[in-house]
């Protein structure tokens, strides 16, 4: 949903280096990150969803809720689903409780795939982000983002 508004708040320079130099930077790591996933045969999206499975209890999520912890659409995560239950990674499976709902399941050939990339991954993440930044930095961007997260995930929920 567009946000409408008949007289904007225009960013000053500060808020407009702020905003272009997260931008920057965001798009280019996660192309990075993404990237380096490659050779695993995995996209960020993918590493997203099969991560959260692989700390699910039973590496077994409602599809509803997976979408809202991966701050995915309901129509993206099924997308996503489809391409990973063709690598079969996962699964979907009705729910006996509620006909409507369905579960996504991580299989055993899923979590080889996440195992495999993941000292990929973490090192990645560690070479292009957290090792750019001292502690104290990182310390200040996860409130950042834990704060932003929160309020874009009332956001979502109001807008889904």
């Amino acid at each position: 949903m567009a946000i409408k508004s008949p007289n904007p708040r225009w960013l000053n320079s500060r808020e407009m280096k702020a905003w272009r130099s997260y931008i920057i930077a965001s798009r280019r790591l996660l192309e990075a990150l993404d990237s380096d996933l490659v050779g695993h045969d995995l996209s960020m999206a993918d590493y997203e969803v099969l991560a959260q499975l692989s700390d699910a209890p039973n590496r077994r999520m409602r599809m509803s809720e997976l979408a809202e912890v991966a701050m995915l659409s309901k129509s993206r995560l099924s997308h996503r689903m489809k391409v990973m239950e063709k690598a079969g990674w996962v699964r979907r499976e009705l729910c006996s409780e509620d006909k409507r709902g369905s579960w996504a399941t991580m299989t055993d050939k899923g979590f080889k795939a996440i195992a495999a990339a993941a000292p990929c991954h973490v090192d990645s993440v560690r070479k292009r982000f957290l090792d750019q930044i001292s502690i104290k930095e990182q310390a200040e961007l996860a409130g950042i983002f834990s704060h932003l997260t929160e309020e874009l995930r009332e956001q979502y929920k109001t807008e889904n």
